[in-house]
């Protein structure tokens, strides 16, 4: 290179002072993401899940039309008189109701169709929609419903969405983690029922507090839930041996998740003081007091009881949650600051059974159990006492017959059915066991005047419908000593019996033994007390406040539609 010529400059060099302002950061960005992401989602899950719930409805397309056009076309062929002058009147607010099971049998589906029926008495312009996963022709589940209940509604004012994913809500399809896979399974079922209808009102009959939750934060309609049983319970929690305290421990972490989903649903009624004083603890966080039910079947704080029936203490006791599970839960649930959750018993037929079947006729020895061929109604231990009873009865009472009657809803029922037959042929009983299964009301009626024994095995039985009409028609119960069965129903009048309370196989051979052998006397006034008990259980008693209780959500919906 030639001397003579100047270096050649040096290379450009970067400012430091640049380097720093976009660069440092970017490490602690990327370290921050796990954490700020699901703050934001957190903050902004509201927004967010309205903006999901907006795409649902935009699913459903024209349903809604459809379906209130399908109801004033069903309407008019009902009433093909009708004119000008005296129009149908048309359906404006759609009422969804979350049955899967709607075409069961049993007490819980007794109390949709009741509510369906005072709906369509008290709201004409009311629309049911049942979302279900039985696949069966809406004129075949409305003659169900009136062939069992004998309950009678209007079809244009009852519709139904057909769901195809209900297997995700039966138990046998989670052998393991049941209570949150079921929980889970609904979720998803729901969805798949608001994909093809978001109604105005949402209401669960079945349990599924999840579903109400969904709707709550998806749609932000009024929602309502009449809760038969708590998916999780202290009873549930105080059964496990220390051993299992993982299994504790996952229980304990679905209660929080359990009264998280309750404690936000605007109207919720429990159909026993049992379930209600549980729900008081897991979904409003009251843990210090419960619920009192008068003869009205109406909650009162000063546990006035009339008509000279006394309700057990225990039913004024809400069942308390343990340590740090209490608090949590307080926490969780007391949050709402809501009221307390109200009692609204099951509707039964107890005057139509009165005025069929008289008290003073004399009956067959036989003992009835009204209950689905399911595991929890513990026909098993009903077979067993029987088998006792007959070794130690007289010589009089040989002859008994024990009738189980039951609907039989799928496979696994057919199965139980099958396997009690079993049992009842290995203890040598067969000869006077009678099952008798998807029974019209017509031959239960007819099963409730010939029977003198009414029984009920089920541990914490929520309420016990079956239990109410052997009172009506009445039989005399032996029943399990837990649950709304022992605090609501066999309960004492004026101090005397109506019933038999019994845990073991021995205690239910006695209860049988000793209400088969009263004397005709006796027989006759513990009847008559049992009767007089049932009154509180009646359908008008639940129409009129079941028509409280949609008041109530559709004064929210009004509410919601001024804002």
């Amino acid at each position: 290179m030639d001397a003579s010529q100047p270096p050649p400059p040096p290379p450009p060099t970067i400012d430091s002072e640049e380097v720093c302002t976009y660069c440092a950061w970017a490490p602690y960005a990327i370290v921050a993401v796990p954490v700020v992401f699901p703050l934001l989602l957190l903050l902004l899950h509201g927004p967010l899940l309205r903006l999901f719930g907006f795409y649902i409805r935009s699913l459903n397309g024209d349903k809604r039309e459809i379906l209130f056009r399908v109801s004033l076309e069903e309407s008019v062929r009902v009433n093909p008189t009708s004119s000008s002058k005296t129009p149908v009147p048309q359906p404006t607010t759609i009422v969804g109701f979350f049955h899967p099971y709607c075409n069961a049998g049993g007490g819980g589906e007794r109390v949709l169709w009741a509510a369906i029926h005072a709906n369509q008495l008290h709201s004409p312009h009311i629309l049911n929609v049942v979302y279900t996963g039985d696949h069966v022709t809406k004129s075949t589940i409305l003659s169900n419903v009136k062939n069992r209940f004998d309950i009678h509604l209007n079809p244009s004012l009852v519709q139904f969405i057909h769901l195809q994913k209900r297997h995700l809500v039966s138990s046998s399809a989670w052998p393991r983690f049941t209570l949150l896979g079921q929980s889970l399974g609904s979720v998803f079922l729901a969805l798949e029922a608001f994909g093809m209808l978001v109604p105005d009102v949402y209401i669960d009959t079945m349990g599924y507090a999840f579903t109400v939750l969904l709707a709550k934060k998806l749609f932000g309609i009024p929602t309502g839930a009449y809760v038969h049983y708590p998916t999780i319970s202290t009873d549930m929690l105080g059964s496990l041996s220390p051993e299992k305290s993982v299994k504790k421990r996952y229980w304990q972490l679905f209660a929080m998740l359990y009264s998280y989903a309750g404690s936000g649903i605007d109207v919720v009624v429990a159909n026993s003081s049992w379930t209600a004083g549980h729900l008081n603890s897991l979904w409003r966080g009251r843990q210090d007091g419960g619920v009192q039910v008068g003869s009205d079947g109406v909650k009162s704080s000063g546990g006035r009881a009339g008509s000279g029936i006394k309700l057990s203490t225990a039913a004024a006791t809400a069942p308390k949650f343990d340590g740090g599970l209490a608090t949590a839960i307080k926490w969780i649930s007391g949050r709402q600051n809501k009221g307390d959750i109200e009692v609204l018993f099951p509707p039964c037929a107890v005057k139509k059974l009165a005025d069929k079947i008289s008290i003073k006729e004399k009956r067959n020895d036989a003992i009835l159990y009204i209950a689905q061929f399911r595991p929890e109604k513990n026909h098993v231990l009903v077979l067993q006492a029987f088998e006792k009873f007959l070794k130690t009865a007289p010589q009089g009472l040989k002859g008994t017959k024990l009738v189980l009657v039951g609907s039989v809803r799928e496979d696994q029922d057919e199965k139980k059915v099958y396997e009690l037959r079993l049992l009842a042929h290995e203890l040598q009983i067969d000869g006077n066991v009678v099952f008798v299964t998807n029974a019209p009301w017509g031959d239960v009626i007819g099963w409730l005047g010939k029977a003198s024994v009414g029984v009920n095995a089920m541990w914490n039985e929520h309420f016990g419908i079956g239990v109410v009409e052997y009172q009506a028609a009445g039989l005399i119960g032996v029943v399990h000593d837990s649950g709304g069965p022992k605090l609501d129903i066999v309960v004492d009048v004026d101090g005397l019996r109506t019933g038999y309370h019994a845990t073991t196989a021995e205690e239910f051979a006695e209860g049988f033994k000793e209400a088969l052998s009263l004397d005709e006397g006796d027989t006759v006034a513990m009847r008559e007390r049992a009767r007089e008990s049932s009154l509180r259980f009646s359908e008008e008693i639940f129409e009129e406040q079941w028509n409280s209780v949609m008041d109530s959500l559709l004064d929210l919906l009004d509410s919601k539609k001024r804002k």
